[in-house]
């Protein structure tokens, strides 16, 4: 079991956006954002690599982060792209979600990167799958893997931002990996209402990919945690009210590298 030292930071790597409702509402978010504001508040001052435009999404994503304290160091701010956005709609009463394409932190360029490399080490990276949608984030995304001393990813899988061959292409060579359910259903093409089948599936990935540990987030059923020698299932905690389950899924992995940074066993 890979152990970290908790004098290190951790390098968070993606994608920072909005997501613009028909009313007008803006809700800052991003899997990989989600997960560098959780990790700031629990004292661990990630290195959160990433871009916006400069506009006013860009100037409020800054501001935000000046407010919590986060360092804005590593966030390349974009003369040509804008901020990262979702547009929301509804289609028969459903939520549809648009990402938008060729924004800011889709050009992520590798220069940016190798200057934060030049005189620093970092503990650990994180990063998603959606970052690997288009060249430039890409090439600086394999830029830090091949940099980085161990690696944790969250897939996402947003369509049409992914293929089984990409993403089989970035599980090669990581310790960690989060998915959910569904998730785990997609690329194993097995059913998730089997409690056995669940862990048959979860178990090919985790030897496929020679892993350290795989997670299994399991909404209402709780997770699922897979090392070499166990399988551990845990129920979710019960709370007295619930207030909105988005981002759930990013606080989760924040507390798993925390742990990972601090030492803990698992």
């Amino acid at each position: 079991m890979t152990r970290l030292s908790g004098s290190q930071r951790p390098v968070i790597f993606g994608e920072v956006l909005f997501d613009l409702f028909p009313d007008g509402t803006a809700v800052l978010g991003g899997a990989p954002f989600n997960v560098a504001w959780h990790l700031q508040g629990l004292g661990l001052s990630p290195l959160f690599i990433s871009r916006v435009g400069q506009d006013k999404l860009g100037d409020r994503i800054l501001r935000s982060m000046d407010e919590w304290a986060m360092d804005t160091s590593a966030v390349f701010q974009d003369p040509e792209h804008p901020t990262g956005r979702v547009q929301v709609s509804l289609q028969n009463e459903q939520p549809s979600f648009d990402i938008v394409q060729n924004v800011a932190y889709d050009h992520i360029e590798t220069a940016m990167v190798r200057r934060l490399y030049a005189n620093s080490t970092y503990a650990m990276l994180y990063h998603g799958s959606l970052i690997y949608r288009m060249p430039t984030s890409a090439q600086s995304l394999s830029l830090l893997r091949q940099m980085a001393p161990s690696i944790f990813v969250d897939i996402n899988l947003r369509a049409p931002w992914w293929s089984k061959e990409q993403i089989n292409e970035l599980l090669q060579g990581i310790n960690w990996l989060k998915l959910n359910e569904m998730e785990l259903q997609t690329l194993t093409g097995g059913a998730v209402d089997e409690n056995q089948l669940i862990e048959q599936n979860a178990r090919a990935i985790y030897e496929k990919y020679n892993l350290q540990a795989l997670i299994v987030t399991r909404g209402a059923e709780g997770a699922m945690l897979m090392t070499a020698g166990k399988t551990l299932n845990v129920a979710p905690v019960e709370v007295d009210r619930l207030v909105d389950t988005v981002g759930a899924g990013d606080g989760f992995s924040a507390v798993w590298l925390a742990g990972l940074l601090r030492g803990w066993s698992y």
